[in-house]
């Protein structure tokens, strides 16, 4: 049957805990620079259907794009291992050390992924820096400055919108993790993580690996903002809001209703003499 039960999932994300904890650095930093990117892809993907058809909706409908295909390559992106890495702690078969770790080398990955991504996007749009921004990349700036000078201009008060956008965000988002677990086969995973990242898109919540891409690329494209008011305004808050509702809604969540009937987290296989251990089959 291609579904899994609840408690079945929640073992699942308990045993991709393991995993990722034992990853290494570079592992760490390639798949979060991949996920950063693909992304970032996504963003401008989602940007210019949403000019073109003059309905952000479809803008919506299409992002989630980017999340399917890092969910389907395995890899790192940090909102979602907000909820997924305390699991293991919870379960004692990750540790604090581990958890950070992972939080860390995984943020810097995703953070180099979308900063690369953007730079090529923004050289694009300018033929190199040789003509003025235009399309799209007004589209850019203007979220850029919106996504930090109107927080700005609201004080502490911006700083808690931005806060809750970004806990309602990754709410979803990792329920999109979720959902890729409760089934096995490749469609059904695309169908089921499909559905929560539209929704998160469509309201214009706050996730800060996309902001890693979006406000940076509107920077190199004129946006009159700078670094300070990025980090201050948008994403610091916006990462600690991710953590929150990542952590709190879905992740902690799951675990006490369902994570005392959760499956124990598979050993690896003794393998052959001679050969090397068989992993178990991925989540």
């Amino acid at each position: 049957m291609d579904y899994q039960t609840p408690s079945e999932v929640v073992g699942g994300l308990i045993e991709s805990a393991r995993r990722k904890a034992k990853l290494s650095i570079s592992d760490l930093l390639v798949r979060g620079a991949l996920a950063g990117a693909i992304l970032g892809v996504a963003t401008s993907l989602a940007i210019t259907a949403s000019a073109q058809t003059g309905l952000p909706i479809v803008g919506a409908l299409i992002f989630p794009v980017g999340f399917v295909m890092i969910v389907l390559l395995g890899l790192e992106l940090v909102t979602g291992n907000f909820a997924v890495m305390p699991l293991g702690q919870l379960r004692h078969t990750v540790t604090t050390t581990e958890v950070l770790r992972n939080w860390t080398w995984v943020f810097v990955g995703n953070l180099l992924g979308s900063l690369a991504y953007g730079v090529l996007l923004a050289a694009t749009l300018t033929m190199t820096w040789s003509t003025p921004a235009g399309g799209i990349a007004e589209k850019i700036v203007a979220a850029a400055e919106l996504k930090t000078l109107a927080y700005a201009s609201h004080g502490a008060a911006g700083l808690a919108t931005a806060f809750i956008k970004a806990m309602l965000c990754n709410w979803m988002v990792c329920m999109g993790v979720v959902m890729g677990l409760v089934a096995s086969s490749t469609v059904s995973k695309i169908v089921a993580a499909w559905l929560p990242i539209t929704v998160f898109f469509a309201h214009g919540f706050e996730h800060a690996v996309v902001n890693m891409f979006l406000i940076p690329t509107g920077m190199l494209l004129g946006a009159k903002t700078g670094l300070p008011e990025w980090w201050l305004w948008n994403q610091i808050p916006v990462t600690l809001g991710n953590f929150a509702g990542g952590f709190l809604f879905t992740g902690l969540a799951l675990y006490v209703t369902y994570g005392v009937k959760a499956p124990a987290p598979t050993q690896e296989r003794p393998a052959p003499d001679g050969e090397r251990p068989l992993a178990p089959v991925a989540p």
